[in-house]
């Protein structure tokens, strides 16, 4: 299982790591392990703003379909539209590839609110 040391993490397994302006929205590598194979990923518009909680999606695997969180509150600027055509890249690559959304941070103190990635690891039982 990896956990991308740059990033920090929700309780519901989104993570959220600042690049450039911007931050990167997506699952941990233990959340697509545990969905399983993932088919199809609902996600917001462009500009759309959402507060951190708020629900910003879907995924849907051959297991279930699980919604997916706001790690933090900001506007969407970029939308992973690979996902469309090859939903499986969030279970090949979630940190690189399997990317969902970018969104620009409205309080980016909120990151703090998140656990970094040794916390997270304890959490699912990793450390």
């Amino acid at each position: 299982m990896s956990i991308d040391t740059a990033a920090k993490y929700a309780e519901s397994h989104e993570y959220a790591k600042v690049e450039g302006g911007l931050v990167v929205v997506g699952i941990s590598d233990h959340a697509q392990a545990e969905l399983g194979d993932i088919v199809f990923v609902e996600l917001p518009a462009l500009g759309k703003v959402l507060a951190k909680g708020q629900t910003f999606g879907t995924v849907e695997s051959v297991k279930a379909a699980s919604d997916l969180y706001m790690p933090l509150s900001g506007q969407v600027k970029a939308v992973n539209e690979a996902l469309q055509g090859d939903p499986a890249l969030v279970n090949k690559e979630p940190y690189l590839g399997g990317w969902m959304i970018k969104i620009q941070p409205s309080n980016i103190l909120e990151l703090e609110t998140l656990m970094d990635a040794k916390t997270y690891a304890g959490s699912i039982g990793e450390a």
